[in-house]
């Protein structure tokens, strides 16, 4: 089993930064092998992709939104998976959840249901 505990939400004002860590744990050995991905749930909205990083981090994605503004990274060996938030907007505001991929894809996935693991989630909320 792989628990995973996002963190590093906040309130911050428009352009502002921050930085969401996603701490995982359990199965030794298969967290490294893992696809990760971020998204985020707007109150009355669907979830949304963000971003994501291969198992190896040679290979990121972005939704256009964010594009320029947010980096995803990891930390295998801490089993840490981050993101950094800069030139924040209002329109940034929903619970960022991290997501964990245990299927082997040649390609990054966007799809909510292809996740396998998900943290509870992180509040972000910009100010105008």
């Amino acid at each position: 089993q792989v628990q995973l505990v996002e963190s590093g939400g906040g309130l911050v004002q428009a352009g502002g930064s921050l930085r969401l860590s996603c701490a995982a744990s359990g199965r030794a050995f298969s967290i490294s092998t893992f696809a990760m991905g971020w998204f985020r749930q707007a109150p009355g909205k669907e979830r949304e992709f963000v971003a994501a990083i291969h198992w190896n981090g040679r290979s990121t994605d972005y939704t256009d939104s964010v594009k320029g503004r947010f980096t995803i990274s990891r930390d295998n060996t801490a089993n840490t998976v981050y993101l950094q938030m800069d030139s924040l907007k209002p329109e940034d505001t929903a619970v960022y959840y991290c997501a964990a991929d245990s299927r082997y894809r040649q390609f990054l996935s966007a799809t909510p249901s292809r996740y396998d693991y998900w943290g509870q989630g992180t509040q972000v909320t910009v100010s105008s």
